[in-house]
C-alpha cells in the first residue's frame, strides 16, 4: 500500500488547481504579462503597512483576541455602517486567517458527511473544493448566459435542494463571471433558504467593486436579523492585502463563541500586529480603494473594447468584481488553449475549466492592473484570435 492509500478520501481527492497548473507553466517567462491570479498589481500601500510595522515594532507579538482584537471589531463595525447605511455592532464580527478561512469556517459549522451544499458555477474553485474536503457534496447550479449577461435562475437552485441539502453558497459580485445579483433575485434566494431551513454562506468581497452603482446590492439590505446567513470576506481585494491572509466573518451575535472555537481549533486567531494595518484600511482606506474601483472600470472597457473589435471573443460585461470571462469562437478546451496562449502570445490567463461546469470554454482574464499592462495584454490576445 502506498502512503496516500492511508490518508482520507477527502483529502486524497482535493482537487489540483487548474489556475496554478498554468501560472506555473507560465511563471518566469520574460515579458509575460500575468493575468491569471485575482489579485491588482500593486502592493500593499504604505499607510497599511506602516501602521502594522508600528504595532510590530511595539511588541504586538504574543498571543490575543481569538475573535479578533476589540479595536478591529469596532472599526469592521464602522466600516458596515458606513457602506450599507445602518448600524453594525462589533459582537458581529470575527477575524479570520484570509478570506478563506472564513470560508472553511462557514462550512464547518453548517455542513458535514453527507451533507450536500449549493453553489452557482462557474465559480471560483475553492469554494467546491473545501466542501469537498470538509466531507460535504458540492452541488453545482449553473448561472445561464443570454445576451443581456448572466443569470441565476432561482427555481434551478430549489430544483437541486434535497434532504441532505444545508447550504447555498452565494457569490456576488462573481468571481469568475463577474455577475452581480439584483435584488429581486436575493430576495428569492433568501426565500428558498427560509422555506428549506437553508443556510446562506454569502461571499460579498466584491461588493465594492461594482459597476453599476455605489456598491453591489447584498442580502444586508433585506435579511432579518434572525435569517440563517454567514458572511464571509477579506482584506485582500480591496486594500491590496492579498499576501496578508487576513478576513473575516459576519454572524449573528449568538454565534460568536461557536466561532471562536471553531478559530480555537484551527488558528488561534490572527496576529495582532496584522491586525493594527487591518484598521487603518478601514479606517483610512476609502481614497484609495475608490481609486482603484476607478482604475478596475478604466481597465474594463479597455480590454472589452480591444477584445470585442475582434468579432470572435465573446463576453458580458461584468457589472461587478474585476475580472472578463470571455469565450473565443471555435475553442472548446480552454485549458489546452492557455498553455497556448502563454507560449504564442505572453499572457496567462486562468483557464474556464478550473472554474467548474459552464467554464469550460471561457477564459478568466483579471484586469485589475496598471491601465498600459492591460492595454498590452489585450492586443496581444487579439492578436493571437485573429491568427488562430
Amino acid at each position: 500500500m502506498k502512503l496516500i492509500d492511508d490518508l482520507r478520501s477527502e483529502a486524497r481527492m482535493a482537487p489540483e488547481s487548474g489556475i496554478v497548473a498554468v501560472a506555473n507553466y507560465g511563471r518566469g517567462r520574460e515579458g509575460l504579462i500575468p493575468l491569471w491570479a485575482g489579485e491588482g498589481d500593486l502592493p500593499t500601500p504604505e499607510f497599511i503597512s506602516q501602521a502594522a510595522a508600528r504595532g510590530l515594532l511595539a511588541g504586538e507579538t504574543f498571543y490575543t483576541w481569538q475573535r479578533g482584537i476589540p479595536e478591529l471589531r469596532q472599526a469592521l463595525a464602522r466600516y458596515h455602517a458606513r457602506h450599507f447605511d445602518r448600524e453594525f455592532a462589533p459582537e458581529e464580527f470575527l477575524v479570520t486567517g484570509g478570506g478563506m478561512q472564513a470560508i472553511q469556517l462557514a462550512l464547518q459549522a453548517t455542513a458535514g458527511t453527507g451533507d450536500e451544499v449549493i453553489y452557482l458555477s462557474p465559480a471560483w474553485p475553492n469554494f467546491p473544493g473545501a466542501a469537498g474536503v470538509a466531507g460535504a457534496r458540492p452541488v453545482a447550479v449553473r448561472l445561464d448566459q443570454t445576451g443581456n449577461g448572466w443569470g441565476c435562475d432561482v427555481a434551478k437552485v430549489e430544483a437541486a435542494v434535497t434532504e441532505r441539502t444545508r447550504a447555498i453558497f452565494v457569490n456576488s459580485p462573481s468571481n469568475p463571471t463577474g455577475w452581480t445579483a439584483d435584488l429581486d433575485t436575493l430576495r428569492e434566494i433568501l426565500d428558498l433558504a427560509r422555506r428549506k431551513d437553508l443556510w446562506i454562506i454569502a461571499d460579498e468581497i466584491y461588493a465594492l467593486f461594482h459597476y453599476g452603482g455605489v456598491r453591489a446590492p447584498s442580502l444586508m439590505d433585506i435579511m432579518e436579523e434572525e435569517d440563517r446567513i454567514l458572511f464571509v470576506n477579506t482584506f485582500s481585494k480591496n486594500w491590496a492585502m492579498t499576501g496578508w491572509r487576513i478576513g473575516w466573518l459576519r454572524v449573528h451575535p449568538e454565534l460568536q463563541q461557536t466561532f471562536e472555537n471553531l478559530i480555537q481549533y484551527s488558528t488561534s486567531g490572527v496576529a495582532q500586529f496584522m491586525q493594527r494595518g487591518a484598521i487603518t484600511a478601514l479606517d483610512e482606506g476609502d481614497e484609495f480603494l475608490a481609486a482603484q474601483i476607478e482604475r478596475a472600470r478604466q481597465a474594463r472597457d479597455i480590454a472589452c473594447n480591444i477584445l470585442g473589435a475582434t468579432g470572435r471573443a465573446r463576453f458580458s460585461v461584468p457589472q461587478g468584481a474585476f475580472y472578463l470571462f470571455f469565450s473565443v469562437d471555435g475553442i472548446a478546451d480552454s485549458r489546452a488553449a492557455a498553455f497556448e496562449i502563454v507560449d504564442r502570445a505572453n499572457v496567462g490567463l486562468a483557464p474556464g475549466t478550473a472554474f467548474g461546469e459552464g467554464g469550460e470554454a471561457f477564459f478568466r482574464l483579471c484586469f485589475h492592473r496598471r491601465l498600459d499592462q492591460v492595454e498590452e495584454a489585450a492586443n496581444r490576445l487579439a492578436e493571437w484570435i485573429r491568427n488562430r
